[in-house]
């Protein structure tokens, strides 16, 4: 299991959305890279990187950020935010990103979705990102809501090479309330797909919880901003579960 500290990226600065609301935003940092660094000399090994302008607009408008953190660190990279496009996920991959997060071009075109990971430059590069409010999915940047389930599109997912499914609960993302155990354990016991928790891990005892999951890792954002939690004491907790 693994923690990967997260990077939100808007207008090139390192931010937080509450709840994935753009007008509720924190600014924590102007250099993203600073910050990979940072996470990485603490012992991160991954990075869950988020272009919040590629979210909303669906495109791409932090790459050369992206591109520095990959090409001036040793952490493994995955990015989401707007990956829509073929082109624009190989290139990421071509560059070093380890994993691309695809979210609301899956959910509203799963045939697409279905293509892209059999691609050899993707198989088992490609996360599925589902992010739910009392478990309904919402899609472009958490402004639209889906009436399909989460745990139904994970069910679709079974079998196919995907990486993981990294399941947000947004309801609770970047508000310090607590994460939400009950429903990371029901989809990851449901999964057949490695599942990576997100939303809301605000102290230790929490990545304590989540750690007794059978999850791939564990996001934390916010929390490691306001030092609500050490990451190096969250990378020890998964170290000995």
């Amino acid at each position: 299991m693994d923690i990967l500290p997260a990077i939100d990226l808007r207008g090139g600065k390192c931010v937080r959305l509450l709840q994935g609301d753009y007008s509720r935003q924190i600014d924590y940092a102007d250099d993203p890279v600073a910050v990979a660094r940072e996470f990485e000399r603490v012992g991160a090994r991954w990075l869950h990187l988020v272009d919040l302008d590629g979210a909303r607009e669906g495109r791409q408008r932090n790459l050369p950020t992206i591109e520095r953190i990959v090409r001036e660190t040793g952490l493994n990279v995955e990015v989401g935010g707007g990956l829509r496009e073929v082109e624009v996920i190989e290139s990421l991959l071509a560059v070093g990103v380890r994993r691309c997060v695809v979210g609301t071009k899956a959910l509203e075109d799963w045939s697409w979705f279905e293509s892209l990971v059999q691609r050899p430059t993707c198989r088992e590069r490609i996360c599925l990102g589902l992010d739910a409010r009392q478990g309904r999915l919402a899609v472009r940047g958490w402004t639209q809501e889906m009436t399909e389930t989460a745990l139904d599109v994970a069910d679709r997912a079974a079998g196919m090479p995907v990486a993981a499914i990294i399941y947000t609960d947004i309801g609770r993302d970047g508000m310090l309330l607590g994460a939400n155990v009950e429903a990371m354990k029901e989809m990851a016991e449901r999964s057949r797909v490695p599942v990576i928790a997100s939303g809301g891990v605000t102290d230790i005892e929490d990545v304590k919880r989540l750690a007794a999951l059978p999850l791939l890792g564990i996001i934390i954002g916010r929390a490691i901003y306001e030092e609500t939690i050490s990451l190096a004491d969250a990378l020890r907790v998964v170290e000995v579960s």
